[in-house]
C-alpha cells in the first residue's frame, strides 16, 4: 500500500492523521481513494480533472508530474505539497 503523507493545512479532512495507507496503482486511484475515505480531498489536490498546478506531488522523494495516470509501486511514499503563499 501507498503511504500518502497529508500536509497540516489538510489534516482537518483526516481527523488530525499526519499519514495514511492506500491500496492504489495510481494517482488518481489513490485521490480517489482519500477522497472516499476523507470527502474534500479532491477538491483540495484537483480542478478540471487534474492536480491544481499549485500542488507539488513527490513519490519516493522525487517530483513528478501531476499526471493522474502515473503508477505508484506498492509501498510508495507520496507527499502533496501545496505552494506556501507570503513574501
Amino acid at each position: 500500500m501507498a503511504i500518502v503523507f497529508i500536509p497540516a493545512p489538510w489534516r482537518d479532512l483526516t481527523n488530525q492523521q499526519p499519514q495514511v495507507e492506500v491500496d492504489a496503482t495510481t494517482l488518481r486511484e489513490l485521490i480517489d481513494e482519500l477522497d472516499r475515505r476523507f470527502p474534500g480531498i479532491h477538491t483540495r489536490l484537483c480542478e478540471n480533472d487534474t492536480v491544481r498546478p499549485s500542488i507539488q506531488i513527490s513519490l519516493d522523494g522525487t517530483l513528478i508530474s501531476r499526471n493522474l495516470r502515473t503508477s505508484l509501486d506498492p509501498q510508495t511514499e507520496v507527499h502533496f505539497l501545496p505552494a506556501l503563499g507570503g513574501g
